[in-house]
């Protein structure tokens, strides 16, 4: 009996060191792939420009850094990604504008709000970013999340924010 309460109490201590928050919209990102019956699935052709997110952290290229991180993913779900990544951040119309020069469906807009380790002991990693994805041909919001985690002080930054986007994406 001691013993499952000792053990009981080191998860809740262990589940208590991170903690995770996401909000989105109920609808999600397009389908890449879609089921055309039991045995085949169908690859729709989803084109999303990529904007930097913008960075209202304190830390140089944050936005940089998560929009690089969320174009991985992306990739790696099966979208094209035009990627302004490495561009300066664009305003909400100009973005518009640039994704439908570049004839891409949708284009994802956003900014991260934390991107630090926090003071103390262990330096826990701590991140906060919010993306939405916009239909380019009349900048309508299609699906956003926000998100905040953090992580175990021998976590870094870099898994924290990709444990957290691939989460947001996938709701």
């Amino acid at each position: 009996m001691l013993r499952n309460v000792l053990l009981a109490a080191f998860a809740m201590l262990f589940i208590g060191c991170t903690s995770n928050v996401i909000v989105t919209t109920p609808k999600k990102l397009p389908a890449v792939y879609e089921d055309v019956n039991e045995t085949h699935q169908q690859k729709n052709s989803v084109t999303i420009a990529l904007f930097r997110l913008e960075n209202y952290t304190d830390t140089p290229r944050a936005g940089m850094r998560a929009s690089n991180i969320l174009e991985g993913i992306l990739k790696a779900k099966g979208y094209k990604v035009v990627s302004y990544v490495n561009d300066k951040t664009y305003s909400l119309k100009k973005a518009a504008k640039k994704a439908k020069d570049d004839n891409a469906k949708y284009f994802i807009y956003g900014g991260v709000s934390e991107w630090r380790y926090k003071t103390g002991i262990d330096g826990e990693p701590a991140v906060s970013i919010q993306v939405s994805l916009y239909k380019t041909k009349n900048k309508k919001l299609v699906w956003s999340a926000t998100g905040s985690d953090s992580d175990w002080g021998n976590g870094s930054i870099g898994t924290t924010a990709q444990d957290l986007l691939m989460e947001m994406v996938e709701r």
